[in-house]
């Protein structure tokens, strides 16, 4: 059974019909009774028979009823028919609680509210039917999709299809932000294609299948629909009550929606994005979302309540378990060919260093593999991109970033962190949708050679997520937060002024501007002095900001016990000028190099962007190379000067504004160092917890020494990708020349801290022009 149009409250058939009447009291009959006297008043010439079905699980008698009524003619048609009871329009945050109540869900009224909605409020109550379809139709499809075998299973199909029928005619009415699976369980465990692929896994039962199925089972209830707004807002209180869209954005990803279902992965950097993505939905009236998460989240009756709210609770660790992938696998495989759409992070895990974690393919996987089974002509990878003026949680991060360790969520931890989203006010939330990648253009049609390579396949799949996060990138507005942190890190403790501050950014802003780059609203701002006191001003307070107010004017620091906080947000616009901040690497070290200099610029920016591929998205080679030539082209005829070298070089530096690499990346590279630096004496095939311990107390020690620029490169997650790195770099394998080749690797890191320190020599020279220049501007 299928809706159409006519499925709010008449039916188009000329066929004897059967009408299945979901009713739940004596106020429900009478009405459907006073709506079946219209219908055979409008069709005389057809034969309309009623029956009577509880809501859910009829009892054995009114299921024998209803196989009567199946076998006596085959082409008859059956329509479903329920009571709709809407809400008021008018419900207040208030009410929309209280629906939580037992008894108080306007969805779901009392025989007796049922009796005071039709005398007071007849507005309210209407008829809705789905769509018909014929016995001999039904019957086939049964055959078709399901194991049943008996006229009884055949009996349980049709209510199933019956009540589906009816739910998407109510979905016309209420909006697609209403739309939400219903019996996935029962329909899967019915499935045949579910069946035969449970056979072939040893030792796997219907029954142990059923109960992972109840523990991955969701959907949105209409009430929890209602409360998304009122929820969401409670989780995300000390944020501005609107949320910034783009419209175009919106309008564009609304048209997509319409003709294929989607997996929407959003950027993750705080708890509340889970909140944030179905406050998004619902406000540009999208169809809702289910969104996975950790089942460390499932704690107390947050489980019932989540999963009722479209949380799918996956668990963290299923190893060899064939059954649990299988039937996760079917699963999404069900959901999205059913056209419902999924949501989790693309990064698998919240960023804690405020720049994106690579793409994670696992569940990627499973929704690939539905789309290249068939059971979708094309599914859509939508980006989303949540970013925040402030978060509660960089005080967190910072913890993790010198060593502390992650607290368990519970109760205590839920309430602690919605009473610290109340004390200050954090700004915005920015939500972007950039264009969506089809899954069509790039694993080819359904049932292609793709998904019998595996090899192709996983190649595609990275190509098609790393699109994805590349996307969600560039989409992300540059914020105010951002550049002012940057800024601020580079003093390394010193103060500016609000005039300094000011006159400094604007180098920034206009680079974004020139490269077309999605500033928020707080970043145009920083154009105008008022605007930029209006940004420290929200960030002081240690939120990372220090306010210094007790001189003859108020100046603005950063101070070293707020610096890991400070480059959470620092990380978050790294994006934006990482290709311009290799360039300037790439100078200072033609700057020195001998032989070929233009060859030995193009060299060295290809090395960096090596080195940093860990840490940050990049364009493949050739779009990286003609990325960097455009970058080259502030200044004429650069490759004359390049080759040039020495002095031309410097004034090349000295002319390019911003100079962004000191800012930027510093801090990527000394902590690279330090890891370095720990090899230098480390067995090859130290662990990892070793690696960070050692290299935590080495950096203490540097940072004791002024041997790196802050306390800003010791830190756990940046020790992380520096592993990485040095794996990358095959230091962590035994070979007879790896001494040799550990100690060439610093050697080589520090050539670069060098070029950085050469970079922000010329970056103070701009500075002190600058200043003297403004000095004699106000003596003149």
């Amino acid at each position: 059974m299928t809706t159409s149009a006519a499925g709010t409250g008449t039916f188009s058939t000329t066929d004897d019909t059967l009408v299945l009447a979901s009713v739940t009291s004596s106020v429900e009959s009478d009405l459907i009774a006073a709506w079946l006297d219209q219908q055979r008043a409008r069709h005389p010439e057809t034969k309309i028979e009623l029956l009577r079905l509880p809501p859910r699980n009829p009892p054995p008698a009114a299921l024998a009823q209803l196989v009567e009524q199946l076998e006596s003619d085959e082409d008859r048609s059956v329509v479903p028919v329920r009571v709709f009871w809407m809400p008021r329009a008018d419900a207040s945050a208030l009410s929309r609680l209280a629906a939580l109540i037992p008894g108080q869900n306007p969805y779901e009224p009392s025989e007796r509210q049922q009796r005071r909605i039709v005398r007071n409020e007849p507005s309210r109550t209407r008829v809705v039917a789905g769509e018909s379809a014929k016995i001999s139709e039904l019957r086939q499809q049964w055959r078709d999709t399901t194991v049943g075998e008996n006229p009884r299973d055949f009996a349980h199909f049709v209510t199933r299809r019956a009540l589906l029928a009816i739910e998407r005619a109510e979905y016309r009415i209420l909006g697609p932000q209403y739309k939400s699976p219903r019996l996935v369980r029962p329909e899967m465990l019915a499935s045949a294609r579910f069946r035969a692929g449970l056979e072939k896994i040893p030792g796997a039962t219907v029954e142990e299948a059923g109960k992972m199925l109840d523990e991955l089972a969701t959907g949105w209830s209409r009430v929890s629909v209602d409360l998304v707004s009122v929820l969401g807002r409670l989780l995300s209180r000390g944020f501005d009550r609107e949320i910034d869209y783009d419209e175009y954005q919106v309008a564009a990803m609304r048209s997509a929606l319409e003709v294929h279902p989607a997996v929407l992965l959003f950027s993750h950097r705080s708890y509340i994005d889970g909140a944030v993505m179905p406050i998004a939905m619902q406000e540009n009236r999208l169809p809702p979302v289910h969104v996975f998460a950790g089942i460390n989240l499932a704690f107390g009756v947050m489980g019932p309540l989540l999963r009722r709210a479209g949380v799918i609770f996956i668990r963290r660790n299923i190893g060899d378990d064939a059954l649990y992938k299988y039937v996760l696998k079917e699963f999404i495989g069900y959901v999205v060919e059913k056209r419902f759409n999924l949501s989790w992070s693309i990064e698998g895990t919240r960023s804690r260093t405020g720049k994106m974690l690579p793409p994670k393919l696992g569940l990627v996987t499973y929704v690939a593999d539905a789309y290249l089974d068939g059971r979708s002509d094309d599914i859509l990878l939508q980006g989303v991109s949540i970013s925040f003026d402030q978060l509660h949680e960089t005080a967190e991060y910072a913890a993790y970033a010198r060593g502390g360790e992650k607290r368990p969520e519970g109760f205590s931890w839920l309430y602690n962190f919605i009473k610290a989203q109340g004390e200050r006010n954090y700004g915005k939330i920015y939500v972007r949708f950039p264009p969506a990648v089809s899954m069509r253009e790039h694993l080819g049609p359904p049932h292609s050679q793709t998904a019998q390579d595996q090899a192709a396949k996983r190649l595609a799949l990275q190509k098609m997520s790393f699109e994805v996060a590349w996307r969600i990138l560039r989409a992300t507005p540059v914020n105010a937060t951002g550049l002012v942190s940057a800024l601020l890190l580079t003093t390394h403790g010193l103060a500016l002024t609000l005039r300094q501050l000011h006159h400094t950014l604007q180098d920034s802003l206009d680079y974004l501007e020139r490269k077309q780059t999605p500033m928020s609203t707080s970043a145009l701002r920083l154009r105008t002095p008022e605007g930029v006191r209006a940004a420290v001003d929200a960030l002081s307070g240690g939120h990372p900001v220090t306010r210094v107010d007790s001189g003859r004017e108020p100046v603005w620091r950063i101070s070293p016990d707020c610096e890991h906080t400070a480059a959470f947000y620092r990380n978050s616009v790294i994006h934006a000028f990482l290709e311009t901040s290799i360039v300037e690497l790439a100078l200072a070290h033609a700057g020195h190099a001998d032989g070929d200099r233009l060859q030995a610029f193009w060299n060295q920016a290809m090395r960096l962007r090596d080195l940093l591929k860990f840490d940050f998205y990049f364009a493949d080679s050739a779009a990286f190379r003609e990325n960097i030539a455009e970058e080259m082209g502030w200044h004429e005829d650069w490759e004359a000067h390049v080759a040039a070298g020495g002095d031309e070089i410097d004034a090349m530096l000295y002319a390019k504004r911003p100079l962004m690499a000191e800012a930027m990346l510093r801090v990527f590279f000394e902590a690279y160092e330090i890891v370095a630096d720990v090899l230098r004496d480390a067995p090859a095939d130290i662990g990892e917890k070793e690696l960070t311990k050692l290299a935590l107390g080495v950096g203490r020690q540097y940072v004791a020494q002024g041997r790196v620029s802050s306390s800003e490169p010791v830190s756990t997650l940046l020790f992380a990708t520096a592993r990485q790195v040095v794996a990358d770099q095959h230091l962590l394998e035994p070979a007879e020349d790896l001494a040799e080749r550990r100690n060439a690797f610093r050697r080589e890191l520090r050539g670069i801290l060098q070029d950085f320190d050469h970079v922000a020599q010329i970056a103070r020279n701009q500075f002190i022009a600058r200043e003297v220049e403004a000095r004699q501007g106000a003596v003149g």
